[in-house]
């Protein structure tokens, strides 16, 4: 068992006014920080700990969930960087979630923390108008707007961070926004 205990974290709040750019980063970040506020003061093993039987959901597969989701919508698709998976979805599509056991939480929050450093120099810059072509699983393609995919995280991190808001309640009683 793993004594490392998950940072503090100084959230950053979003912006009031703010031209569109801002705003988008603004709400990004404030989400992101939001998810390691949720885990902050946990050790490795309460990270690893299962919402609720039967779901495998755990704040530390949520980390490692939104890593893989950054940076395959800015990187991968948005930059068309050729980066390598960071778990092996072909033998379990949810991996990320499922393979917390024997994780290292304080190598996932190092990767987290790295992905979105490197999430946030493959955008800087770039037009919020700026497409590229995204394959859907019924195989179809659609131009999608980088403005697209930040709204896209955004919600993807509002609804995840109402579950680690459950999830932490379930560890340790602590609640809040």
């Amino acid at each position: 068992m793993t004594t490392w205990t998950a940072p503090a974290i100084d959230r950053r709040h979003e912006p009031y006014r703010a031209d569109e750019r801002t705003m988008l980063e603004g709400w990004l970040n404030y989400h992101r920080d939001t998810l390691l506020l949720k885990c902050a003061g946990l050790t490795g093993e309460q990270l690893r700990t299962a919402s609720a039987s039967p779901s495998t959901l755990t704040l530390l597969g949520l980390v490692r969930h939104m890593t893989v989701v950054e940076r395959s919508w800015f990187r991968q698709r948005f930059a068309g960087a050729d980066l390598p998976e960071l778990y092996d979805f072909d033998a379990d599509p949810d991996a990320e979630f499922n393979t917390v056991d024997t994780a290292d939480a304080e190598a996932d929050f190092a990767a987290f923390r790295a992905e979105i450093t490197a999430v946030d120099a493959a955008t800087a810059g770039r037009d919020l108008d700026e497409v590229c072509t995204v394959k859907r699983r019924d195989g179809t393609a659609n131009e999608i707007s980088l403005r697209w995919i930040y709204l896209h995280m955004i919600e993807e991190y509002a609804r995840h961070n109402g579950h680690a808001d459950l999830i932490r309640e379930a560890i340790d009683g602590v609640t809040g926004e």
